[in-house]
């Protein structure tokens, strides 16, 4: 359903419809569930229910700055009934990404990123270095000279509140090492807060240090579509009967797209329907992958069919 040309507004019968047709259902949590952290109203019951009804429900999420037992923590006392394996984030996903993909295990990498990254990375047996503020010294002739561990074997960036010019510096004499890979958790440019406001993302400090490298990051979180592989082989997700649940056009429901899952836009986050209309009218094959197969205004639209 997701090679559609429009946009349906999710209720009364289409609805059922939609929820009788899938099993596992995927949840973005920024602008989904909550906001900042204040939750969405109605969300924690449409998670529960869901589940009642027998629906299996996970977790995408972008942001990197909790392990998987912290973001579980945090529903929980938000009120959603969630188990830690449920949640796959950024965090989690790049430390199995290096794990697997990259063949990291045992091995260091140049850290730009959040504590939980770094549990998340220790995990699965991958050491780091980075993790914390690294102030300027010297001048221009020593910052192209800064020390270098010679076992890192990757630059991996995620968000970091201690993102400064030398850790950017550092990232650069690493990836002039051709060999030395280089990993992103997502290209989110803001994050959304309650009351419309919005912070700078990991996309703009990710889009830094590929200007700094001229080199392109591989990254795994949505729209690559690698969170959802690692999803679906753990849990045994089938496409055909599985729904991708997000705020944002060119994160969730293009993941739902490049996954061949069905799509549900919600209006609490960051896209718009005006958004909507200007993909599909665009004439351009990739923007109208981005193009939802239904919108609801919040997801608390779900209630009525899962409380009669």
């Amino acid at each position: 359903m997701s090679g559609s040309k429009s946009c349906a507004r999710l209720q009364g019968v289409l609805l059922q419809q939609l929820l009788d047709s899938v099993d596992s259902i995927l949840f973005d949590c920024d602008g989904v569930i909550w906001r900042g952290d204040q939750v969405i109203p109605g969300a924690p019951q449409v998670i529960n229910l869901l589940k009642q009804h027998g629906k299996r429900v996970f977790f995408l999420t972008n942001n990197s700055t909790k392990t998987r037992r912290m973001y579980a923590d945090k529903m929980s006392t938000l009120g959603f009934d969630v188990t830690e394996q449920e949640v796959f984030g950024t965090a989690y996903g790049c430390a199995v990404f290096l794990q697997t993909a990259c063949g990291l295990q045992g091995q260091k990498v140049f850290l730009m990123g959040s504590q939980a990254m770094r549990q998340e990375l220790e995990t699965v047996g991958i050491q780091q270095t980075g993790v914390g503020p690294d102030h300027v010294s010297g001048g221009p002739g020593d910052w192209a000279n800064v020390p270098l561990d010679p076992e890192v074997k990757a630059v991996v960036v995620g968000f970091d509140q201690d993102f400064s010019y030398m850790k950017l510096n550092r990232a650069l004499q690493y990836l002039i090492q051709k060999d030395c890979l280089f990993v992103g958790t997502n290209r989110d440019t803001r994050l959304p807060l309650e009351g419309g406001r919005a912070v700078p993302g990991t996309g703009c400090l990710l889009q830094a240090v590929e200007t700094a490298a001229q080199r392109q990051a591989q990254t795994v979180g949505k729209p690559s579509p690698f969170m959802f592989d690692c999803l679906a082989s753990q849990f045994g997700v089938e496409r055909e009967r599985c729904l991708m649940v997000g705020d944002r056009l060119d994160t969730d429901i293009l993941l739902g797209s490049n996954c061949g899952l069905k799509t549900l836009l919600t209006l609490t986050g960051v896209s718009t329907l005006e958004d909507v209309a200007g993909h599909e009218e665009s004439g351009c094959a990739e923007r109208r992958r981005m193009v939802p197969d239904f919108y609801v205004e919040s997801i608390a639209d779900l209630l009525p069919a899962l409380q009669g």
